[in-house]
């Protein structure tokens, strides 16, 4: 029998949250870059790390959570995954002196293990939750919080940690943030023991319903991987997903840097920008969502998407230097508008393309190619910013976008679970 759970709101919100606070704790660092660096007294490369072993962690150990996510199933990944974002939260506050840089290390290096639980979620929660529908917005909506939490990432710690040079006083306020996040996270690990369930009583969907009845015994882990291997289109959306998101993950990453080059002293403005950034994104997020579930025009809306995204990179980038920070704030927001919402279209547009596979495994994939992508970018455009200046290295990025832009014409779009619903 196919019926909804009035959990599946309660489900969809819970993970967004713990996603949030994840993200944030990624980016908490980035945002306040120069601030970090005077606190440590370690160069801007070694905080850059920081965010970047988010990416790092993340490509070893997709393969073993996936058959884990396989295995045990939702919950038991949910509580591991706000366990250890909870537990490395906690163990940043055991850094709050300037010697003691590699405990902050070794609790972003928690805060990245846990990413791994969370990162390649939405789309499994969508489809063994959510109705054929409404199943796109309730996947942009536990995106939605990975990137609300990059939102905040960007707006608080400029505000929480003013650019001080007393290391007493600098200690005291960002040890205000530590035990905010670390409350936070807390007492979202409780909500995910008492509230989180593995699956509702009935599937939501014909084509959840059709894997379910599936015999546990005909599945197996490896033989998955090699299908999804073998499937061109799907191959095709891991390397233009890993292109675009990779950019974003390394705009994120030095935009602080290229604001503050351009306009010194303006660091509480570049968590700004990087706010703007995410929540035009999420705006975007939400509604291409919305409009997969309305349409199915999976491939039309992810071109058109990825043809703005490169646009908005192009204007963004030949604006940057104007030396008028409304400016900046405007072509930010369109740009994050485009390749934000972007993320969950990829979700969505592979789960499409590899029905009856593992959501888990499909998203896995596309993140382990954002990750590679992110690092890659983030130490090259670090580099050609150092060398050749702010413009070089966002006109880097743009010949990315460009190549995704044309990868992505030649996916079909082979929607087998419409089929299925169908």
């Amino acid at each position: 029998e196919v019926r909804l759970s009035r959990r599946r709101w309660a489900v969809v919100l819970l993970f967004s949250s713990y996603s949030l606070c994840n993200a944030f704790q990624w980016i908490q660092y980035g945002s306040i870059n120069n601030i970090f660096v005077h606190f440590y007294e370690v160069n801007a490369f070694a905080i850059d790390w920081l965010s970047m072993s988010y990416m790092l962690t993340y490509i070893p150990l997709l393969f073993p959570v996936a058959w884990l996510l396989d295995k045990r199933g939702l919950r038991l990944i949910a509580l591991v995954g706000s366990a250890l974002n909870a537990l490395g939260a906690w163990v940043k506050l055991g850094s709050l002196k300037p010697h003691l840089f590699p405990i902050t290390v070794l609790g972003q290096v928690i805060c990245s293990l846990a990413q791994v639980f969370i990162l390649g979620m939405p789309s499994r929660i969508a489809s063994v939750w959510f109705g054929s529908h409404e199943v796109s917005t309730a996947c942009s909506i536990a995106v939605f919080g990975n990137q609300l939490g990059i939102a905040v990432g960007f707006l608080l710690p400029p505000v929480l940690v003013p650019n001080v040079k007393d290391v007493e006083k600098l200690a005291y306020h960002i040890s205000i943030m530590f035990f905010m996040t670390a409350g936070v996270a807390t007492a979202l690990f409780i909500l995910v023991i008492i509230v989180f369930k593995e699956k509702p009583l009935h599937p939501p969907s014909r084509a959840q319903a059709l894997i379910q009845s599936r015999p546990a015994e005909e599945y197996s882990y490896r033989r998955s991987i090699l299908r999804l291997l073998r499937n061109t289109n799907f191959l095709l959306l891991t390397v233009t997903y890993g292109l675009n998101t990779g950019c974003f993950y390394a705009l994120s990453t030095l935009l602080s840097r290229m604001v503050i080059h351009h306009y010194p002293g303006e660091e509480v403005n570049a968590g700004r920008i990087g706010l703007t950034i995410v929540l035009s994104g999420m705006v975007g997020a939400l509604i291409s969502g919305i409009w997969l579930d309305r349409t199915k025009t999976y491939k039309q809306t992810t071109l058109a998407v990825y043809v703005m995204s490169l646009g908005g990179m192009l204007v963004y980038t030949f604006t940057l230097s104007l030396g008028r920070l409304w400016v900046v704030f405007v072509t930010a927001g369109m740009l994050g508008f485009f390749m934000t919402g972007y993320l969950p279209l990829g979700f969505e547009f592979a789960a499409e393309l590899t029905y009856p596979e593992s959501e888990g495994t499909s998203s896995g994939l596309l993140n382990v190619s954002a990750q590679i992508f992110g690092i890659a970018f983030t130490i090259s455009q670090g580099q050609i910013m150092d060398h050749f200046g702010t413009k070089a290295g966002n006109l880097f990025l743009c010949a990315f976008l460009f190549l995704g832009t044309i990868m992505t014409a030649f996916i079909k779009a082979d929607l087998r679970r419409q089929q299925a619903n169908l």
